[in-house]
């Protein structure tokens, strides 16, 4: 036999792997959602996402201070308020849940970037994402109607200190009008980040369940995208950048690592994947019951959305990897 070329030469030692290595993770690549309530006291876990909590506000500020001395620089905030509406009046008060906890993490934790989930479900007394009329179990949400209380909970973020605002409700529009009523606020430098891409998925069930959002009735596939859809998810993503989007999103993550390839290579905007609940469920499953390593798994995953050209990953597991890797 006689090879002229030997690609195995260069997996021979873990220096060498290392040395070829063709993308690194880095703490700075990850994104810590935290779902803060005015519910509880204190710390109550999520039982369908083991080591996740809804969180009052210490707990907020504790979690948040841990995760940023393991090296996450990056949160999302997801509320629970007590009161819910129909026309989600706690999502854009003055002092509702988001807008006191991101007051209180930027005046604690300065360093730290503060981003907040835009959407209404959290706050809609029937659970969808914009107003939304029943007939019978058809619920159609009102588009133009939604956005506009979706510009309020943006600026009131905004006002609140949040560095990143990111609309996840998928309403046509909302990007372009969220991005004009912030620069003419006097927030042209509040990032905003767009669930661009976002599914009609199966695996959201257990963020539902922390965040007490899932819908009365109905579902949401009227305004989340089909998971069958590629092109039209690329036209969803150029027209969110046409409308003034900093970075894009892909949701989940996952089942969608053709679509954070397609995005970054024709758009090259910074592009962020959420790891959602229903994947992590479903490794922390596994691992509980000792069929697979958590650890070598997760960091593959995490691999496995870089190698796609994610630049940002919003992962429940963000301040273990970022443990992780600091201990490697």
């Amino acid at each position: 036999m006689n090879l002229t070329r030997r690609p195995r030469r260069l997996r021979a030692t873990p220096q060498l792997r290392a040395l070829v290595r063709e993308g690194t993770l880095s703490a700075d690549d990850f994104v810590l959602p935290l779902f803060v309530s005015e519910k509880v006291q204190g710390r109550q876990p999520v039982a369908s996402m083991p080591g996740v909590a809804q969180l009052d506000e210490n707990a907020l500020l504790d979690e948040a201070r841990g995760a940023f001395e393991a090296g996450v620089r990056a949160v999302i905030l997801f509320g629970i308020p007590v009161v819910r509406d129909e026309k989600a009046t706690q999502a854009y008060a003055e002092n509702g849940v988001v807008q006191r906890a991101v007051r209180r993490l930027k005046r604690e934790l300065p360093k730290l970037i503060v981003m907040t989930d835009v959407c209404l479900c959290e706050y809609m007394s029937h659970g969808h994402c914009g107003v939304t009329e029943f007939h019978g179990d058809v619920a159609h949400v009102h588009n133009d109607t939604s956005v506009e209380l979706l510009v309020a909970t943006a600026l009131s973020h905004a006002k609140a200190g949040a560095d990143v605002v990111a609309p996840s409700d998928m309403m046509d529009g909302r990007i372009g009008a969220i991005r004009s009523a912030l620069d003419a606020a006097g927030f042209e430098n509040t990032i905003l980040m767009s669930y661009a891409a976002k599914f009609a998925s199966a695996f959201y069930g257990p963020f539902r369940d922390a965040a007490e959002s899932a819908p009365q009735s109905g579902d949401r596939r009227s305004y989340q995208m089909d998971a069958a859809n590629a092109r039209e998810a690329l036209r969803e993503v150029e027209l969110d950048i046409a409308e003034g989007a900093d970075i894009v999103m892909v949701k989940p993550g996952l089942p969608y690592l053709d679509l954070v390839w397609r995005i970054k290579e024709r758009f090259g905007l910074p592009t962020a994947v959420y790891n959602v609940s229903g994947e992590y469920a479903m490794l922390k499953a596994a691992a509980a019951n000792g069929w697979l390593d958590e650890k070598s798994c997760v960091i593959e995953q995490m691999t496995a959305f870089k190698r796609a050209g994610a630049d940002i990953i919003i992962t429940y597991w963000a301040r273990q990897c970022a443990e992780w890797l600091r201990s490697s």
